[in-house]
């Protein structure tokens, strides 16, 4: 059943519909929720933030346009609301003495580009290190499409940048893999 269907279905008084449609996000927006604050109990909390308001509107939920962009797109503006709430803290207070950023370096989702690794045989600790060292732009592109399985189109909505954009960071960040794979 498309996304569209469940949410008929689930309009129409079907609470399994709901369910089904939230099991089959949960762990994608949790991984991106993941990746956007870099703490589990807060992308746990982001998430399930998300599916209240989902929940809440899904009345309103305009159905010529995709769901999956809907719902990313509201994963994010929930995550930055929550960083936002946080303000007090100074983002440079994650920097660690090398100056890394370990908001920005956290762990991202195992999923991203495994054939990556098993190409060279390589562990997967070696691509998220590689991950890491990727510019923030590219890396959140990178993730929105390798698990996300969104389009590049769905992808420039979500984060608020041209589809040529989007397409020039994932490019790149698939060229800076393979740069550093062939090392």
């Amino acid at each position: 059943m498309t996304d569209k269907d469940l949410i008929s279905k689930y309009l129409e008084g079907d609470e399994s519909a709901l369910e089904l449609l939230i099991g089959r996000y949960l762990k994608p927006i949790y991984s991106f929720a993941y990746r956007l604050v870099g703490n589990s109990q807060d992308a746990e909390d982001i998430s399930q933030e998300v599916f209240l308001k989902v929940w809440k509107n899904l009345k309103k939920y305009n159905d010529t346009k995709s769901f999956k962009t809907w719902i990313f797109t509201i994963t994010k503006n929930t995550a930055y609301d929550f960083l936002r709430k946080k303000k007090e803290i100074v983002f440079s207070d994650f920097e660690n003495d090398d100056g890394e950023n370990n908001l920005e370096d956290s762990p991202v989702s195992l999923e991203i580009l495994p054939e990556l690794a098993l190409i060279k045989g390589e562990d997967v600790a070696i691509l998220e290190e590689a991950i890491k060292k990727l510019p923030p732009d590219y890396r959140t592109v990178l993730f929105l499409k390798e698990t996300g399985e969104l389009t590049f189109e769905e992808i420039g909505e979500i984060i608020n940048k041209p589809m040529n954009t989007v397409k020039s960071h994932y490019r790149r960040a698939i060229l800076s893999l393979r740069k550093w794979f062939s090392k």
